[in-house]
């Protein structure tokens, strides 16, 4: 299976809690202006990879606390992205992933993306919005966008949020 990529990072700490491997999807529909990876947008542009070939370099990373799959935008790839995810979960590493839909619109969109969601552990929701960005916000651009636990929105039907703490890891919010 192949996925069609902007790039990746071996090492990011900014894209979400610890040391993180992050993968960059190419396409996106939304092009919010501002967008932190314009070049990301366009389906024509980017490079193929296999899933293969990025497990054997989140493999040789033993430092790795997650994976980040931001973009583009990750559901527009979300059957090629199920089974990296899945692959990533025998792992036992934190997913997280970011997305201009709101948890909602990904609800709604179908079956694969309901899937990929579900498969993956913190979802950074919501278009950004450069008239709502801020330096001061962790882990996302705009204030709009929301950090969600996904297996406790999907478990309890609705979004719950989830709040950082003064070391950069995740917290519930009720």
């Amino acid at each position: 299976m192949k996925l069609k990529v902007y790039g990746t990072v071996n090492d990011s700490i900014v894209d979400g809690p610890g040391l993180r491997y992050v993968v960059f999807t190419q396409g996106c529909p939304h092009r919010c202006l501002g967008c932190h990876n314009p070049k990301s947008h366009d389906n024509n542009d980017g490079y193929w990879v296999n899933i293969d070939d990025l497990l054997l370099e989140i493999d040789k990373n033993s430092l790795l606390d997650g994976v980040t799959i931001s973009g583009g935008e990750p559901f527009v790839q979300a059957k090629s992205l199920i089974p990296f995810v899945e692959e990533i979960h025998k792992r036992h590493l934190h997913i997280m992933i970011y997305s201009g839909y709101t948890f909602e619109e990904i609800i709604s969109l179908g079956k694969d993306e309901r899937k990929l969601l579900s498969l993956c552990h913190t979802l950074v929701d919501g278009r950004y919005i450069q008239s709502l960005r801020s330096l001061s916000l962790r882990y996302k651009g705009s204030s709009n966008q929301r950090i969600i636990n996904i297996p406790l929105s999907l478990q309890q039907n609705k979004v719950i949020l989830q709040d950082i703490n003064e070391y950069g890891e995740f917290i519930n919010k009720h």
